[in-house]
């Protein structure tokens, strides 16, 4: 990207933010309005919040909030560190991003857990997001100046077992994003906020059927709620990504050595949707006698930016963002259920050594379209866990991860230090 093209991209920019704000001062007597084909698509700041770090987790269908717990339970429902039979364990993942088209981009995670005693268990993780190195060159004779834009989070988490087969647990977060291009603002700054999360994990005792023993699980997560955030004094303010996530499933014990897990979650975005926006022609009354005269009045005043149906996102701060989510869609109830993704998931496990591991996500095509299948394996050996996915796209809209092979790496610490009950 050459210093010229950023500045027309910048100045772009700013002709989409002047329009937000200007209005028309001049009375109007004739007006046209045009819709836009809008999708609607809920956008947010650090979408990178929203990528399955963990191999396992991708290989389900991006779905953990439900799923028997691992070390990478802190990125869906740290209550779930409650049923580790290990005592601590590290966690490493790498995620390669737009592979097909770069090398450098990618999500790395390092997490750490470590139950305290029977009741209760504590965790941290790392989350980095790099942009790879960016390139400007201003003209032929000027030497390339290096950028490199980034995120990154940071989180602690507490949980605490309320009853024999139901646990708590609340995180904290701090994050930052460091988006800011210092060639076109020698004042850029790195964005940050804290976030929240607070999430339960319910998991039956095994119980005897007729063939095969089994036992429920169920989840819930509230994810990074927290304060708005933006770049500078003056620019336009960011929902993070909050997240609510319900899931359930069931485990098939069929023996010792055999187990099939079979999950399912439902995720909505707890940020307001889009309005329906369009463009607005007003014919002015240049003569002022209180009547639009066609021929005479020729004069016509547009506003690109509409709002025909619906409310401006940014107008509440997160916590009304949270409640007005439910209710805002312009579509009614019809389009708030669209807003919703679903996921299906199943693990077969052989002598809890070998995985197998297939699922499918699926989100509707006017909010964003991700749809997909997914496959992985598990290897233990020791205290250490490999996992490995890979993605398979279903949609006309292709995936960033699109034949992308994950990694994730564990090491569980004291392994069967604690009994599931």
């Amino acid at each position: 990207m050459t210093y010229k093209h950023m500045k027309y991209q910048i100045l772009i920019a700013l002709t989409l933010l002047l329009s937000l704000t200007f209005n028309n001062t001049v009375e109007a007597q004739s007006e046209v309005i045009t819709p836009f084909q809008d999708s609607r698509v809920i956008t947010t700041g650090v979408p990178f919040l929203l990528i399955a770090p963990d191999a396992r987790a991708a290989a389900l269908g991006d779905m953990g909030v439900a799923t028997s717990a691992d070390a990478f339970s802190q990125q869906w429902n740290s209550a779930k560190y409650l049923r580790s039979t290990a005592k601590s364990g590290v966690a490493i993942s790498y995620t390669p991003y737009l592979s097909k088209l770069v090398k450098d981009i990618f999500l790395g995670n390092v997490t750490y857990f470590n139950r305290l005693n029977e009741q209760s268990a504590v965790a941290a993780s790392f989350k980095y997001f790099s942009l790879g190195d960016i390139e400007f060159v201003q003209d032929e004779f000027s030497e390339a100046l290096i950028q490199r834009p980034n995120e990154f989070t940071f989180d602690v988490s507490y949980g605490l077992k309320l009853s024999n087969e139901f646990s708590m647990s609340v995180a904290m977060r701090y994050l930052s994003s460091d988006l800011k291009l210092n060639i076109a603002d020698t004042d850029a700054k790195a964005a940050s906020t804290f976030g929240v999360d607070i999430s339960g994990f319910y998991q039956t005792e095994e119980k005897a059927f007729n063939s095969f023993n089994g036992r429920w699980r169920g989840g819930f997560a509230i994810q990074n709620l927290g304060p708005k955030f933006k770049y500078d004094e003056g620019g336009i303010e960011n929902f993070q990504p909050t997240m609510l996530r319900l899931g359930g499933g069931f485990d098939f014990i069929f023996d010792e050595f055999n187990k099939l897990a079979v999950t399912a979650e439902l995720a909505k975005l707890l940020v307001p949707t889009p309005p329906v926006r369009g463009e607005r022609r007003v014919f002015d009354d240049l003569n002022g006698n209180g009547v639009y005269d066609p021929g005479v009045d020729n004069s016509i005043s547009l506003d690109s930016d509409y709002i025909i149906e619906g409310k401006e996102n940014r107008d509440v701060n997160f916590i009304s963002g949270v409640f007005q989510s439910f209710g805002d869609a312009p579509g009614g109830g019809k389009e708030e259920l669209k807003e919703f993704t679903a996921a299906l998931g199943a693990e077969y496990l052989y002598q809890d050594s070998f995985a197998f591991r297939l699922g499918y996500f699926n989100e509707d095509e006017t909010k964003g379209a991700r749809k997909f299948f997914a496959l992985g394996a598990g290897f233990k050996y020791n205290v250490m866990n490999i996992d490995l996915s890979y993605l398979f796209s279903a949609s006309q809209v292709q995936s960033p991860l699109e034949s992308t092979l994950r990694f994730s790496l564990t090491f569980n610490l004291g392994a069967g230090t604690y009994e599931e009950f």
